[in-house]
């Protein structure tokens, strides 16, 4: 009994809610890392074009650029008694969770059609990374607000946002870590029915887990507690008043809409305007990161499969269980082993950060690390030696 009220206690404490909340973060940055892993094969393996395939993989982050902040502002003002963020990760979760389901089994899923289609086969595929993406990226924007709701305060607000960036971490390198193995002789590989069944099963397993630590977070601070409800729904001769009402207002309506609208251009033009005076080494820092995050993005989507074809001369399409395909496969858990040791190498230089601005400036620091991303690139691109190429990469 007074194991489980010091249990019960460390939960409730903050370093208890602080495990809880980053738990979560932890397991959806291995399903987002475990998923951009595999789904590039599974796209060439569904018959997609590599011309079309980036045109998929932008779906995901598009959704999410344009919901989050309409999930950012609907979290401020909500108000339950499962407070004001986790309503929505857990409807987000929830659709991490049913693309885990959907992108295994697409093909499947197609069949129940009648007969197997690969243009269905697509569409669920499609659908299940949409999810997957967007769901995934814009999850994070609610677990940040509700870290800044837990601890408020500067000091706990920063060693919690590094907690947080250091689960971050963690939560990569364990879903670049997963996918290196071979499961395909595993007993659940057997069950569920291949390599990919069993990965995003364990993910789902793994990420369920997660979800279910939040029901131990307390509650956020509620915005208007203690208000009396206001019942704004009229009833019985009252309606037609109301109705009288809302017609006379109807033109002071229009006349608001007609304000904000205004508003909106005049903050386009205060927007271009406040482009044109921004100083000319921000453009160029700007210019830089744009730069480096696509290539990063883009080195990290397309080098599982670069490993699987061009180095280990696999064949994505090629039937199950084929020389060929054997081999695409086992290029495609080199190359998340590449991804693992990426990370692995980003947390130890995170770690070592500090000392080397000091010793070295920020400046330096920053050039270097923008040189070795096209310079490990053009190893990559030249080199054909399979060892070599995974610690390239990391």
């Amino acid at each position: 009994m007074m194991q489980k009220s010091r249990i019960h206690e460390y939960l409730y404490s903050p370093q208890g809610q602080l495990l809880l909340v980053n738990s979560l973060t932890c397991g959806l940055e291995v399903c987002l890392a475990a998923g951009i892993t595999f789904v590039p094969p599974l796209l060439l393996e569904a018959g997609v074009e590599e011309k079309f395939m980036t045109m998929v993989l932008g779906i995901g982050p598009i959704l999410g650029l344009l919901v989050v902040h309409l999930i950012g502002s609907a979290s401020d003002r909500w108000s339950s008694r499962f407070g004001r963020r986790r309503p929505f990760i857990w409807l987000l979760c929830f659709g991490v969770m049913l693309s885990l389901i959907i992108i295994p089994y697409a093909k499947p899923f197609a069949s129940l059609a009648g007969h197997h289609s690969a243009g269905l086969e697509v569409f669920f595929l499609i659908l299940g990374i949409g999810l997957l993406d967007s769901c995934g990226q814009v999850c994070f924007t609610p677990l940040e607000a509700l870290l800044s709701d837990l601890f408020p305060e500067g000091e706990a607000c920063r060693k919690a946002f590094s907690v947080y960036a250091l689960t971050v971490g963690l939560g990569a390198c364990i879903g670049y870590l997963l996918p290196s193995v071979d499961w395909s002789s595993s007993w659940l590989a057997h069950q569920l029915g291949g390599q990919e069944q069993c990965l995003f099963m364990l993910l789902l397993i793994i990420f369920s887990g997660c979800i279910f630590a939040t029901f131990f977070v307390s509650e956020e601070v509620r915005i208007n507690a203690g208000q009396s409800d206001i019942c704004l729904e009229p009833a019985g001769k009252g309606w037609t008043c109301v109705r009288t009402c809302q017609l006379w207002s109807l033109p002071h309506r229009v006349w608001r809409m007609a304000l904000a609208l205004r508003s909106i251009c005049a903050l386009i033009s205060r927007l271009r305007t406040f482009c044109c005076r921004v100083p000319v080494p921000l453009w160029r820092l700007f210019v830089a990161q744009l730069c480096s995050w696509m290539s990063l993005m883009t080195f990290t989507l397309f080098f599982t499969d670069f490993v699987g074809e061009g180095l280990y001369h696999g064949v994505p399409v090629a039937e199950p269980g084929t020389v060929d395909r054997l081999r695409y496969d086992e290029g495609v858990r080199m190359g998340s082993l590449g991804l693992f040791l990426q990370s692995v190498t980003s947390i130890v230089l995170s770690f070592s950060m500090d000392y080397l601005v000091k010793t070295f400036g920020t400046r330096i620091v920053y050039l270097v690390a923008v040189s070795c991303l096209p310079i490990a690139g053009a190893i990559t691109c030249f080199t054909h030696n399979i060892t070599m190429v995974p610690r390239i990469s990391a």
